[in-house]
């Protein structure tokens, strides 16, 4: 769903009121492995929509990433079909890359499935963006995900980053864990629900 209509609401702006857009949970990491959202996903809403705001990862050239949790599983490990690629453009202005990414995206994976690659860890490169999951609690159909995050590679460029896929499950999904492929991060994570 596109924003449109909904956009004031999601970026917070104060005296903005609708029945469809509902901001469920904000969650801030402080030099933390990860956030986890294991309430408020239920049948509830349609979609779901996480705001990423000022993600910083402490390690450089790592990923943020995301996995579920099915009702009646235990950890973060469902399988998930999905595609990633990226725009890349440095502040030399000397490269640019328009491209496919092979190494984020999963075939029947259980890994985690990266939203953003490369990042850098200063103090000024941080991402920001948005992750929509649809339908978390069907009990008939699998869970259907889009992102689109901005971020500071950690060679000195901007990366757009898209991903797209399924989560092979016909399980509610009662959990999502966001984390960095290695080390911790800062940064607010914000959940909303979507009618």
């Amino acid at each position: 769903m596109p924003l449109g209509f909904h956009k004031a609401a999601l970026f917070g702006v104060a005296g903005v009121s609708t029945g469809d857009v509902v901001l469920l949970s904000s969650q801030t990491a402080s030099d933390s492995t990860g956030i986890a959202f294991t309430s408020g996903i239920d049948s509830t809403y349609g979609e779901y929509i996480f705001g990423f705001y000022n993600i910083n990862l402490a390690t450089n050239n790592e990923h943020l990433e995301f996995q579920v949790n099915a009702s009646g599983e235990s950890g973060y490990n469902e399988t998930i079909t999905s595609t990633f690629f990226k725009v890349y453009h440095n502040e030399a202005d000397s490269n640019t890359i328009l491209g496919y990414n092979t190494a984020d995206d999963q075939a029947q994976g259980t890994a985690y499935q990266s939203l953003i690659e490369n990042a850098g860890s200063d103090a000024d490169q941080i991402c920001t963006g948005k992750l929509h999951l649809f339908n978390p609690s069907s009990t008939t159909y699998v869970k259907h995900f889009y992102s689109r995050l901005s971020s500071s590679h950690e060679g000195d460029a901007e990366l757009d980053n898209f991903g797209a896929g399924y989560i092979n499950t016909t399980a509610a999904i009662t959990g999502i864990n966001f984390d960095s492929s290695s080390g911790n991060f800062d940064g607010t994570i914000k959940m909303w629900g979507v009618k």
